[in-house]
């Protein structure tokens, strides 16, 4: 059992917290539940003494102070990073500039659960296995493919920039032809690099009442809609 916070081990996972090497933390029963379901083996598992979870047994007190969620955690694995060689359709959503790793996890999130096939992470993009992202991802993250990608010419099929009040509504734009189809979301402030937009073979928008949305509610919305696309 693990009782001392200076352990040598416990000191690992507080720096890959601050800094990955290619592995990363995640922490919480339902996270390491769906790493099991989807197949990921972790590296190292620690759990609180007397939990009766899998893992080294580690002083509840002591596995707090580990912890970034704080006192009440009962379980923390480490696992290695994994990468696809390249962004899949039939429907990616690619995410440029998107620097709020708590909506990089949600969008892994409405990936999931729309049916996307793979996400994308373009260029100045949070670390999807940064702590804030993993813990809002809610376990999406071991069942997708995350593909790094620098250009637009990586993205599988169709792409179709997402641009506040510019290009055709999505709503009905794909008039059921978003068989093998790219969605690129930007940041809500800036929105998408100009060289991206003219990159794209499409440029659409969500019709709303206000200014914008942000990334993850974009992307959702965006999802939601090419998951539901029918003929006009």
């Amino acid at each position: 059992m693990i009782r001392s916070p200076h352990n040598d081990k416990l000191k690992t996972l507080r720096k890959l917290q601050r800094r990955r090497d290619g592995r990363f933390v995640a922490e919480g029963e339902d996270l390491l539940a769906a790493a099991d379901a989807a197949g990921w083996e972790p590296l190292e598992r620690y759990a609180a003494a007397g939990s009766g979870l899998a893992g080294t047994e580690v002083e509840p007190g002591v596995l707090a102070s580990v912890s970034q969620l704080g006192s009440g955690t009962r379980a923390l694995a480490v696992y290695r990073e994994r990468w696809a060689a390249t962004a899949t359709g039939p429907r990616c959503v690619a995410l440029w500039g998107v620097r709020d790793p708590g909506n990089v996890g949600t969008v892994l999130r409405s990936a999931r659960a729309f049916g996307a096939s793979s996400v994308a992470l373009g260029p100045n993009t949070a670390d999807p296995y940064g702590p804030k992202a993993v813990r809002a991802s809610m376990g999406a993250l071991f069942e997708l493919p995350l593909a790094r990608v620098e250009s637009v010419a990586e993205l599988p099929g169709q792409t179709i920039a997402l641009v506040a009040r510019t290009g055709d509504p999505l709503r009905g734009v794909g008039g059921g032809r978003f068989r093998d189809v790219t969605v690129v979301v930007g940041a809500e402030r800036e929105g998408l690099p100009d060289d991206v937009v003219a990159g794209c073979d499409r440029v659409a928008h969500i019709p709303i009442a206000t200014e914008s949305l942000n990334a993850a509610m974009a992307a959702t919305i965006a999802l939601y809609e090419l998951a539901n696309d029918r003929p006009n």
